[in-house]
């Protein structure tokens, strides 16, 4: 009985460290086609070490920014306005149709609709910390 329930304890927890590892490879790939969808991103906007505005604000940090508060941007009345603490469901809502969402916004962007490009730009924008770096 103690062999069967040791065997059982080793086959359960190979399974569980065989899905952390699926869900770690998941998840950079998941960042890796974010990173491709940010191409889209870049002629307003910079993320990473060094990042600085440009047309629009640099994406630093944005998991639990509030809205309107990257340091020297202009931004509309209308995003400072907006009440929104930045979060995944926060962007995913918006980056489907930001004139919708920020009515007034200054971001000339038609938007992303497809639901896995929107997850993995979000895992891609969400893994950078205030300064740039990637979040451990």
């Amino acid at each position: 009985m103690k062999k069967l329930t040791f065997g059982a304890l080793v086959a359960l927890a190979m399974t569980a460290a065989a899905s952390t590892a699926m869900s770690s490879k998941a998840m950079a790939q998941d960042a890796a086609a974010g990173k491709t969808s940010f191409n889209k991103c870049l002629a307003c906007h910079a993320i990473g070490e060094g990042a600085k505005n440009k047309v629009g604000p640099e994406l630093n940090g944005l998991d639990g920014r509030h809205s309107g508060t990257a340091p020297d941007y202009n931004y509309s009345d209308a995003n400072k306005n907006s009440g929104i603490t930045w979060n995944e469901a926060q962007f995913k809502e918006y980056i489907k149709d930001p004139k919708a969402k920020i009515p007034g916004t200054k971001m000339a962007f038609a938007g992303i609709k497809n639901e896995t490009e929107i997850n993995n730009l979000w895992t891609y924008v969400s893994q950078f910390d205030k300064d740039g770096k990637i979040k451990q």
